[in-house]
């Protein structure tokens, strides 16, 4: 089993300035740093920063694979934006997490996955290091990550949060959940009674970005279409159609003002959730084995 480590780390909002760059080069002596970014490869050893601390202080996202499998995603938001309250519901053990920054002004989400078996390979066949590509190396620079995707595609799914799009908070609920066919310890026995949380509209139409994080996590295509499959979502024009005539007055003349993100925070953070009864744990997994065994007959049989 290797024992290489990729760190990455991404400054989105707000470049570092040369002070801050000189800091964070200080925490290692093989870095590459610039004003958005930070990447660092191991062989042996290994990176000396809290990597919590590094991403509160100084950068929006962070990403990191390792031999053993491990892939892990971390991104700085808004405190308010989705706000912690919005993404308990999601939460799930060590795997998907989230915390205040010690500053009280951001919001952190962690998000895990684990696979000790799994090796991919690169678009153009070569195998993969850590599940990423050693940056410099030819056709791989830095930012590719596990699957063939980069860093700014997973990482995209920041903004999306941040309007309050909740869609990669349940992608990660999922991966999470899917993990227990991997690794039956990885729960409680009696967490399949457990129910999956609120179901975000539009799992049937993810976008680019939510397709990254979803392959980074090694969400099971079989598992996500079963959870997308019973989205029975509250109609939005008529919800629309209901709010009294001064509180839409209200919002259009906020989009006016140059709020219009904030408006779709608050009308998706209001918006009723998706209609649909809550499943088990059980039944989602249980599901999508079939259809998983459903779709290997069907190849088999053609």
């Amino acid at each position: 089993m290797s024992d290489h480590r990729y760190y990455e780390f991404l400054a989105l909002d707000r470049p570092l300035g040369p002070d801050e760059q000189a800091e964070v080069r200080a925490m290692s002596a093989t870095a590459d740093v610039t004003a958005t970014r930070f990447t660092d490869f191991y062989e042996s050893g290994d990176f000396g920063g809290d990597v919590p601390a590094v991403l509160e202080r100084y950068y929006d996202a962070h990403l990191y694979t390792d031999g053993a499998g491990t892939r892990e995603v971390m991104l700085r938001l808004p405190v308010d934006a989705p706000g912690l309250p919005a993404v308990e519901a999601y939460l799930l053990d060590d795997q998907v997490d989230a915390w205040v920054s010690s500053s009280g002004d951001h919001l952190v989400l962690d998000l895990i996955s684990q696979d000790g078996d799994t090796r991919p390979a690169a678009a153009n066949g070569t195998a993969l290091v850590n599940g990423t590509a050693r940056a410099g190396e030819p056709g791989k620079g830095a930012g590719a990550v596990a699957g063939g995707g980069s860093s700014s595609a997973v990482t995209g799914v920041r903004a999306e949060l941040a309007s309050g799009d909740l869609r990669p908070l349940y992608l990660a609920w999922l991966a999470a959940v899917g993990s227990w066919e991997r690794d039956e310890d990885a729960f409680e026995e009696d967490f399949e009674d457990e129910q999956e949380p609120p179901v975000p509209s539009g799992l049937n139409r993810l976008t680019e970005p939510q397709r990254a994080l979803a392959e980074f996590l090694r969400l099971d295509p079989d598992l996500l279409a079963v959870a997308a499959s019973a989205e029975t979502p509250a109609d939005q024009a008529p919800w629309i159609a209901a709010l009294p005539a001064n509180q839409k007055d209200a919002l259009l003349l906020r989009v006016l003002r140059g709020e219009g993100e904030e408006v779709r925070r608050d009308l998706l953070r209001h918006h009723p959730a998706d209609a649909s009864p809550r499943r088990t744990v059980g039944y989602l997994l249980d599901s999508a084995a079939e259809a998983r065994q459903a779709r290997e007959r069907a190849n088999a049989a053609n």
